[in-house]
């Protein structure tokens, strides 16, 4: 049976690609954003992962204010990386795997999520980003991706706990599909940042941080924090970190952590990166008493 091993939520800002792209993760700004990711890079070399489900925001690249889904699943071969207005990255094209992401779009609309089903579509830097910050410049990807796009975009974005709640029912959805696949499940998006307005380049170490802590063991605090603590806590675009509620969702009870990573400023933006194991129940410690991320 297929079986979800890990999950893995990381930044996915822009301007991390650029760097890869044109050679400056060594350079004195760069290298400690990027220094968090070694430890993850050869680890995922030695997982090997079949299948990533790849939770991402689209930024107007794929959908627009004439159709906006809140949670959308590629179901396609594969996926070509978008032009976003400087031409494409040179990055491989993502290779999907429709067998399992129509399973999971099944399982999940029987479980009455309305996911939207995509077979065709453009990714951004949303999805390609995160995939250079684990596996590096590469000529082909080692990894078949699903693309699980989210509204964060737009207003109303789907609440913590329905996001949480979707990545219970991807769980359930790996866990029926009879082929023996690896999977890990991959939030990305934020930390805390603000592009815009009087609070431009706004960041919360501390809230970030504390957000951190609370993915790890076997509170669901995470998943009860409203929108308006995402808008006034970590800026207008920190509501992207509802996106690693789904990896974590997936998860089940309890997690271990194995890798964490955090380091600013990145282009104004919050680098957080961290690595998580889901825990047998029956390997699993009691769980911590943590209250609301913030005060």
């Amino acid at each position: 049976m297929a079986r979800i091993t890990a999950g893995v939520a990381c930044s996915h800002i822009p301007a991390l690609g650029v760097a890869v792209d044109f050679d400056k993760t060594e350079e004195a700004y760069w290298k400690p954003a990027f220094a968090g990711f070694d430890w993850t890079r050869a680890w995922e070399k030695e997982e090997k992962p079949d299948v990533i489900i790849l939770v991402f925001n689209d930024h107007a690249t794929a959908f627009d204010m004439k159709f906006i889904p809140t949670f959308a699943i590629g179901c396609a071969e594969s996926f070509t990386p978008a032009d976003e207005g400087w031409g494409p990255r040179q990055v491989p094209v993502v290779q999907g795997h429709p067998d399992l992401a129509w399973h999971i779009a099944q399982s999940c609309i029987l479980d009455e999520f309305d996911m939207t089903i995509i077979n065709e579509m453009e990714v951004d830097h949303g999805l390609t980003v995160p995939l250079s910050m684990m596996f590096g410049k590469v000529d082909a990807w080692p990894v078949r991706v699903i693309p699980l796009a989210v509204n964060v975009v737009t207003y109303p974005p789907p609440s913590g706990n329905r996001c949480w709640a979707l990545g219970e029912a991807i769980a359930k959805a790996v866990a029926s599909f009879p082929e023996d696949l690896n999977v890990q499940v991959w939030g990305t998006g934020g930390m805390s940042h603000q592009l815009q307005g009087p609070r431009a380049g706004l960041i919360n170490k501390e809230w970030d941080n504390r957000f951190l802590d609370q993915l790890v063991g076997s509170t669901d605090a995470l998943r009860h924090i409203p929108h308006i603590e995402y808008l006034r806590e970590t800026g207008s675009e920190g509501i992207e970190m509802v996106m690693w509620l789904i990896m974590r969702g997936a998860m089940g009870k309890t997690t271990e952590m194995l890798h964490r990573h955090y380091h600013v400023p990145a282009s104004n933006t919050a680098v957080g990166h961290i690595v998580l194991r889901p825990v047998a129940e029956s390997d699993a410690v009691p769980a911590n008493d943590a209250q609301g991320v913030a005060a």
